[in-house]
């Protein structure tokens, strides 16, 4: 294929001109969500439509490996891989009026941008691809993450005003203990901060990262999220409903 940045875009095989001109039409109002591979296999189904939080999947964009490609009559069959989960089936369908589509089946060990929906049939859930594009540049790769993460916190962000103005919001009621844990011995101050105040909140779910970042506004992002990467990895923290939800493992 070359060094030339690979893209390849398909309507659904069979579907008529009439569902690309509803495509047309519509695709000016549809949200484009950056994802993990993860994210969408564990988001949330209701009526054939998809949620993250409270967050509906519209159309979404993931980057990965092609571990795997197949070939068949009517659509290309990938596997793709972000190391976040195991690896999401991606379909996309075939132009049926192309006599030799051999020329679009992009190889396993090549890493992409997809950009499609999520659907499920049978149990099976998979990503229906519109439009797939080789990486030239694996900055992408990062940026296409912080993306991830910035959308994640915009969504929870949005849900916890929601929930403000609907009066339905949880309460998250802290009590930093004053006294010295001696489970803390050997942590960083900003380590021990973050730690008593996980281990303060008794609430079934834990504490939100929100929670911790209106708590710490005095730390950044960034630091508490090395700080909860290094108590998750030493066993003293975990994770509960979902990945922005943390208890104490212990006391």
């Amino acid at each position: 294929m070359g060094s030339q940045g690979y893209e390849s875009s398909c309507s659904p095989g069979g579907f008529s001109s009439s569902r690309n001109e509803r495509n047309t039409k519509t695709a000016g109002i549809l949200r484009v969500m950056p994802c993990s591979v993860s994210q969408l296999l564990s988001a949330t189904e209701h009526k054939d439509s998809f949620f993250i939080k409270d967050v509906e999947l519209q159309q979404v964009t993931v980057v990965g490996l092609i571990r795997s490609s197949k070939t068949t009559p009517t659509h290309l069959l990938y596997s793709l891989d972000d190391m976040t989960g195991p690896p999401l089936e991606v379909k996309q369908w075939l132009n049926l009026e192309e006599v030799n589509m051999n020329h679009s089946v992009i190889p396993p060990g090549t890493y992409v941008k997809v950009t499609g929906s999520l659907r499920t049939i049978q149990h099976n859930r998979f990503m229906v691809a519109f439009n797939i594009r080789r990486l030239d540049d694996f900055n992408e790769i990062t940026s296409h993450m912080l993306e991830v993460i910035q959308a994640h916190l915009h969504g929870a962000s949005s849900s916890n005003s929601s929930r403000i103005r609907n009066g339905a919001m949880t309460s998250c009621i802290i009590n930093t203990p004053h006294t010295s844990d001696p489970a803390t011995v050997g942590f960083t101050a900003n380590q021990r901060q973050v730690f008593n105040l996980i281990k303060s909140c008794h609430l079934a779910e834990g504490i939100t990262l929100q929670c911790l970042r209106n708590s710490l506004n005095y730390l950044s992002f960034y630091d508490i999220s090395a700080c909860l990467q290094f108590l998750i990895n030493e066993g003293h923290i975990f994770s509960t409903i979902d990945d922005v939800h943390f208890k104490c493992t212990y006391g």
